[in-house]
This record gives C-alpha cells, sequence and structure tokens, in this order.
C-alpha cells in the first residue's frame, strides 16, 4: 500500500494544508494541485513580466516552512506548481536545501495566436522522476489525477499494460485532486457533517497494487469521508462515464464505492481502456478589456429605470460590447430598503483599454443626478482589467515531446502509449420516472455538484436512497430545461452512472468563452447544483 495525500486543490487553497498533512498522520507521498484553466491565464499573464515568473509563488513559500519535516519524515512531495515555468520553480527549490529536484516538461504546445497554450500529460514521467530517487517532483501542465497516478505508478512497476491499475488510481487522483471537497467541502448535505462543515480536513488514498483504494483522512480532522462525500467529488466537472486521461480511459460507470469503516470509503471495481491517440491542449487568448458597474434599482418601475440607464448608456457609449443582466432581488412592499431593490449589472467587453475603463465607469457616474429616482451604485469607478478566452483543441500524443529531468539533470524522454483506442460516448435517456406524492425542493431527496470545463458546465445529481434512483432515472434533460430556464435553448446531455445512482448532466456553451471572459453570474457554474436543488418538484 501506498500513501497518497493531498494538500492543495487549487491556487489560493488553505496556506497551513501542507504542515497540516504533514503533522496529521503518516504519508508516503504529498501532492498539490495549483493549476486551473483560468490559473494558466494568470500564471500567463505573470511570465509576460516576468520571464522568471510563471509558476505558483505560494507554493514556494508554504514549502520553506515545511521541506525540513517532509525530508525527515520520508514524504515525498508532488506538485504541478511549475505552471508555465517548472524548471524555473525546480530551480528555485533546490536553492533551500539540500534537496533532490526533478521536474517534468513538454506541455508546451507552440501557439503564436495564444499566451498560454499546453497539453495536458501523463503520470509517467513523474514516476520516472520518483524511481530516480527525487524527494520533490515539479510538473507543469499534467492531468490532475497524475499526480497520485504518477507515485502508485512508482511504488508499484506498473506497465502501460496494467489498464485497470492505472484506471483505478486515476479514480482515486479525481477525488484527491480538489482536496477538501472529496471530505465534506461544498456538500450539498454540510448541515449532516459532525462538525456542520467548519474545517474539514484534506484527503489522502491508501492505493492498493490492483489500483484500488481506501479515501480517508487523518484523525481528528474535521469534515467525513462517506460514499456520498467521495460520490459529490466523482461528479465534479466530468463528462461522459468515459473519463479519458492520457494514460488510460477509466471507466466511471464500474467504479463501486462502499464503506469500510468511519471516514474510510473503498474505490474498486474500476474498468480501464486503451488511451486515447490525442492529448487534450488548452490554450488560453487575451481577448480584450472588460469592466462592470452595477446600479440598485429600488422600489417601483424597476423594469422601465433599467431600461431607462441602458438607453442613457447606450446613447453615452455606444452600444457595441454592452450587457445589461438585471437581478430581480427586490420583493413588493418590502419593510427595508435592500429587500425592495434590484441590482441591474452593467458589463463592458472592448478591445480598447479606454473605452472599456473610465469612458465607460465615469459615464455610469455621470447619470448620479441625471437618471432614475433613487439611482445609486455599489463600488466607484474603476478602470478596465484584461480577459482571456479558453479553448482547447487535441494534438496526436507522439507530437508532444514529454520529458523527465531526473535531480542529477539527465532528461529522459517518455515514449507516448504504445496502444491507443477511440472511444466511443452515447448519452442515456431518461427511462420511466418512478411514483411522485410529494410536492417538494428537488435537494430534499437529492445531492448535487457542479462544475466549469471551458464553455460548458457539468451538473451531477445523486439520489440517496433507491427509491430516489428509480425516480431520478425518469429525469431527464428536457425535465433539466424547464427547472433551469437559463439551459432552454442549449444543448443538454444526459449520462447515467447506476453504480453511483447519479445522472451527470453536460450543459453545452452556458459559461460562454470560459470563466476568464463570463459575466454571467456565477461565472464557474459551481452554484448550478444547489440552483437545482432549490426547485420545487413532485418527488417519490
Amino acid at each position: 500500500m501506498i500513501r497518497i495525500g493531498n494538500a492543495s486543490g487549487f491556487y489560493g487553497d488553505r496556506a497551513s494544508a501542507w504542515q497540516e498533512m504533514l503533522d496529521g498522520g503518516e504519508l508516503d507521498v504529498l501532492t498539490g494541485d495549483y493549476l486551473a484553466e483560468l490559473t494558466m491565464l494568470i500564471l500567463g499573464r505573470d511570465l509576460m513580466k516576468d520571464p522568471s515568473t510563471g509558476y505558483a509563488k505560494t507554493f514556494l513559500r508554504q514549502l520553506e516552512g515545511i521541506l525540513e519535516t517532509a525530508l525527515a519524515k520520508g514524504t515525498r512531495i508532488v506538485t504541478n506548481a511549475g505552471g508555465l515555468n517548472p524548471e524555473g520553480l525546480a530551480t528555485a527549490i533546490g536553492k533551500l536545501g539540500n534537496v533532490k529536484v526533478a521536474h517534468v516538461t513538454g506541455d508546451r504546445v507552440e501557439d503564436p495566436t495564444a499566451l498560454t497554450a499546453n497539453a495536458y500529460l501523463g503520470a509517467f514521467g513523474i514516476a520516472e522522476c520518483l524511481g530516480a530517487g527525487a524527494d520533490i517532483v515539479v510538473t507543469g501542465r499534467v492531468t490532475d489525477a497524475s499526480l497520485v497516478v504518477g507515485p502508485a505508478i512508482a511504488h508499484y512497476s506498473w506497465t502501460r499494460d496494467d489498464l485497470d491499475a492505472l484506471a483505478g488510481a486515476t479514480v482515486a487522483g479525481h477525488i484527491l485532486e480538489c482536496g477538501a471537497q472529496a471530505t465534506g467541502g461544498n456538500f450539498a448535505f454540510f448541515t449532516e457533517l459532525p462538525d456542520g462543515g467548519r474545517r474539514p480536513g484534506f484527503p489522502l488514498a491508501e492505493v492498493r497494487p490492483d489500483g484500488s483504494a481506501v479515501i480517508t483522512k487523518h484523525p481528528g480532522t474535521g469534515g467525513a469521508v462517506t460514499v456520498e462525500t467521495v460520490t459529490a467529488q466523482l461528479l465534479y466537472e466530468i463528462g461522459t462515464p468515459q473519463y479519458l486521461g492520457p494514460d488510460v480511459v477509466a471507466h466511471f460507470d464500474t467504479i463501486r464505492l462502499s464503506q469500510e469503516g468511519p471516514d474510510r470509503v473503498l474505490v474498486a471495481g474500476v474498468t480501464g481502456s486503451p488511451p486515447p491517440p490525442t492529448l487534450k491542449v488548452g490554450a488560453n487568448r487575451l481577448g480584450g478589456f472588460r469592466n462592470t458597474m452595477t446600479f440598485v434599482l429600488c422600489g417601483l418601475q424597476i423594469e422601465e429605470k433599467a431600461a431607462l440607464v441602458r438607453a442613457q448608456l447606450e446613447d453615452a457609449i455606444g452600444a457595441d460590447g454592452l450587457e445589461f443582466v438585471l437581478a430581480r432581488t427586490d420583493h413588493p412592499d418590502a419593510a427595508e430598503e435592500q429587500a425592495a431593490s434590484a441590482l441591474l449589472a452593467v458589463h463592458l467587453k472592448s478591445p480598447d483599454q479606454r473605452r472599456a475603463g473610465r469612458t465607460f465607469s465615469q459615464a455610469a457616474v455621470e447619470l448620479a443626478l441625471a437618471s432614475y429616482p433613487g439611482l445609486t451604485l455599489t463600488a466607484p469607478p474603476g478602470d478596465a482589467t484584461p480577459f482571456g478566452v479558453f479553448s482547447h483543441h487535441l494534438v496526436p500524443q507522439e507530437a508532444v515531446d514529454h520529458v523527465a529531468v531526473l535531480p542529477d539533470g539527465t532528461r529522459r524522454r517518455i515514449p507516448p502509449p504504445p496502444r491507443t483506442a477511440e472511444t466511443l460516448s452515447r448519452q442515456t435517456p431518461a427511462g420511466s420516472r418512478g411514483p411522485s406524492t410529494t410536492r417538494a425542493p428537488f435537494g430534499t431527496r437529492f445531492g448535487a455538484r457542479s462544475g466549469d470545463k471551458g464553455g460548458d458546465a457539468n451538473l451531477g445529481v445523486w439520489a440517496r436512497d433507491a427509491d430516489g434512483w428509480e425516480w431520478l432515472r425518469g429525469f431527464g434533460a428536457d425535465e433539466l430545461r424547464e427547472l433551469l430556464p437559463e439551459t432552454r435553448d442549449l444543448t443538454v446531455e444526459r449520462y447515467e452512472l447506476p453504480n453511483l445512482r447519479a445522472v451527470n448532466f453536460v450543459i453545452r456553451g452556458i459559461l460562454g468563452q470560459g470563466v476568464a471572459a463570463s459575466t454571467r453570474f456565477d461565472p464557474q457554474g459551481k452554484a448550478l447544483g444547489e440552483w437545482l436543488r432549490s426547485r420545487m418538484v413532485d418527488l417519490p
């Protein structure tokens, strides 16, 4: 068995988690995930200003405090905090002391039109570095799960033919990659957790030789590890049940979960098949400049007040790039002024920084004494900020030069998988629905978790019991569109995961050109699941 922990789920996660995980119990490897699509854009802008940056600088500060402890305990560290400059981070780490540092490179893809373009590499480069004795392995863009799969490959000497084991470790990696989301963080039923969700601990996986794993956490830490908390994380930011990776396709419809004891969930039975012949490349491009001004509209004639602001701003600066979003947060006959008020968010995106900046915000401010009665703004005028546009495409696996740079500087090329296969996915149509007897919020019987995938979002729903699952199997894409009208004109795909008593919906295009460019109220789609859970339906 190899014990692999997680201490970071994103760039900005709990700063003390690395120390907490090292102090909390024995670990063979401690991992940290820092890279989201938005993070790559942030690091790209850093790199433009200073070529020596491009990595997650917070990790270096965290490492300074825990390096001595990690080396003394023999806990090895694997992180993708290298971002766009893994060599630069590896060099900076080497200056901290007597430590064997290796890094993985080759994910950068040449694209003169993009600020960043990076292929999602697999886990065998990480394994090569660990096999050469590295204390710390730094990567750039690898799949999030590879941070867990790589150590397991190195520990058990798996080959590319060990597809089921690789798939099992991939599932364990997916569970760990977002940190405390596996232990009760952002959990639909957080009020049922022992500590009410106040400070969930970070997860770890006890990965076995066959790729199965027990998900758990250190004793005495908050939150919980249950079949439901693990199910919630399994449904996060996924697409079809065929979970594509550079080393293996993990079939999520074969996962079996069982509660093995308090805060111990066994993940077993995962089937793997050969990976696709291509790698996903995520690209960020500068899209222009953006700004937002928000008007408070109080009392009567809310729609007319919003229409007046629209007409006045379009007259002042032109309609091009303007977007008006009216949130009807007002209540009739309200006893408090705030409850009587709606919010009109006015967004502007433009290639012209000056127009998107003070020209726009000043035009809004100038309406203060010359527009609707009771005009109030929520913030003073501000400058425009640049925004990025995310896209992705595929490249052949052999077109990417995946290289492990060992602690002694030796460079070892990681060959692409010798056996690949195209994967076909079929949506699951809704069946007949079980009986409905009670009118209640959707979330009284079902949990949900949602997230972003570029311009798309996923919304995973699971049933808490067999009766709920019978009903959920009859809940289709059309019913989802009725409950979430914002999705009405969008493509919605539906996939069943009977082993998890779950359905995953993929909502195409709801986030536009990605989180950095989205002007949506919830630009990452994180609350779509909770919106669905709040809607009234006829339940079993």
